[in-house]
């Protein structure tokens, strides 16, 4: 793609796009890492909670580091809360199965995440030019879907080589270098957030910016059904395996999608609904509940509309932004996302006890809600920043990015 390889071409971007995959690794390996772990000495319930409070604490946390983050500088935030994360995973991992002391490493281990993806994004408008925001936002997003592939596979492999106790202090490990790499680039270091007046709801005192947010955690939902949908699917086929080789099948389309479009322009807010409608549609095949070999093609289409709607999602959420809260306001989509995806975990499961079919018809059901609120952020009238690639600068100087 031409526009990636511009992107990937401008100074510090391969150093700050590694470090960021590497430290967000966690995220998608520690899930299933607390689950092995906890499946040792609890019951599955059990085990789920534990999965659960790590997710909660992700969710909960991140807007509160990231506010940091925009009232002062990167590298101390993500520091301290990579450490605190750190002392979580190794409580966990010492906590010999027992309850109590694994529900506090897990709180802790999420409730320091830190919030690379939300300082990647905006660092985006200082290491590339205004016309590859755009691009640059469509290739990290794009990127990600590496994480939700590799990620599991680190932790099987360090299952396999050392027990799931390792797979605990492998995250840990990781997410501490990818902090460490990422802190090492100067555009990092020589961020700093606009100085701005500061109000107690922050990005979340624009109505737009709280629709968009709606909107995210619908889009999430969606996302966070399928996995359960397609675990029941794949028992009904007789191979629990099928899971894993679906879901992986779905990143891979969501990869491709995000690649094509880095040739997109910024475009508008009026773009948002029209994308909406695009991932809805994505999940209707999935409706036919068809045999393995056709699930497979329809799970890749149904991973191509995520991407484009993550990334429009998040130039409008720069725009949105009210001067001195990009950060945040990135953190909130993102935390908007990962509640969401968890409510539509939740909400699938009974449904898709009734039916497989009906457990695939919450995913478009709520990416018509996710239309209705990317609408209603369109729509509205806001004091919108004009420019698309907006951002925190890195210095006073640069006050425009």
């Amino acid at each position: 793609m031409p526009a990636a390889s511009v992107v990937l071409r401008a100074p510090q971007v391969p150093l700050v796009l590694i470090a960021s995959q590497v430290g967000r690794l966690p995220t998608a390996a520690a899930p299933l890492a607390l689950l092995l772990f906890a499946r040792q000495s609890v019951s599955l319930a059990v085990a789920g909670i534990v999965v659960a409070v790590f997710t909660a604490g992700m969710a909960v946390t991140a807007p509160v580091l990231a506010r940091g983050i925009d009232r002062w500088r990167q590298p101390p935030v993500l520091y301290g809360s990579a450490s605190l994360s750190a002392v979580g995973y190794l409580i966990a991992a010492l906590s010999a199965g027992h309850p109590a002391p694994l529900l506090i490493g897990a709180a802790l281990a999420g409730m320091g995440t830190p919030p690379l993806e939300a300082c990647l994004r905006a660092l985006w408008p200082d290491l590339v030019s205004a016309a590859d925001v755009t691009a640059a936002y469509a290739l990290d997003i794009a990127l990600q879907e590496v994480i939700f592939v590799v990620g599991p596979l680190v932790t099987l492999g360090a299952v396999a080589v050392a027990g799931p106790a390792a797979a605990l202090i492998v995250a840990a490990a990781l997410q501490l270098i990818g902090v460490a790499a990422f802190v090492a680039a100067p555009a990092t270091r020589h961020w700093r957030g606009r100085p701005a007046h500061r109000h107690w709801a922050g990005p979340l005192r624009v109505p737009r910016l709280v629709t968009l947010v709606v909107g995210i955690a619908c889009v999430g939902a969606a996302v966070g059904s399928i996995p359960v949908v397609l675990t029941g699917y794949a028992e009904s086929a007789g191979d629990r395996g099928l899971t894993g080789w679906l879901l992986a099948c779905q990143a891979l389309g969501a990869l491709v999608s995000g690649l094509l479009y880095t040739r997109a322009r910024p475009g508008t807010l009026r773009r948002l609904p029209l994308l909406a409608a695009c991932f809805t549609v994505g999940y209707l095949p999935l409706l036919l509940v068809p045999a393995p070999g056709l699930m497979y093609v329809l799970q890749f289409v149904s991973g191509f509309g995520l991407p484009p709607l993550l990334t429009a999602a998040f130039l409008a959420a720069d725009r949105l932004a009210p001067p001195g809260t990009a950060v945040e306001a990135f953190a909130w989509i993102f935390t908007a996302f990962t509640v969401g995806s968890a409510t539509g975990a939740a909400l699938a499961g009974p449904l898709t006890d009734a039916t497989i079919r009906t457990g695939f018809a919450f995913a478009p059901i709520a990416g018509l809600l996710a239309i209705g609120a990317m609408a209603a952020t369109a729509g509205r009238p806001s004091s919108a920043r004009p420019a698309p690639s907006a951002g925190p600068a890195p210095s006073a100087p640069h006050a425009g990015g």
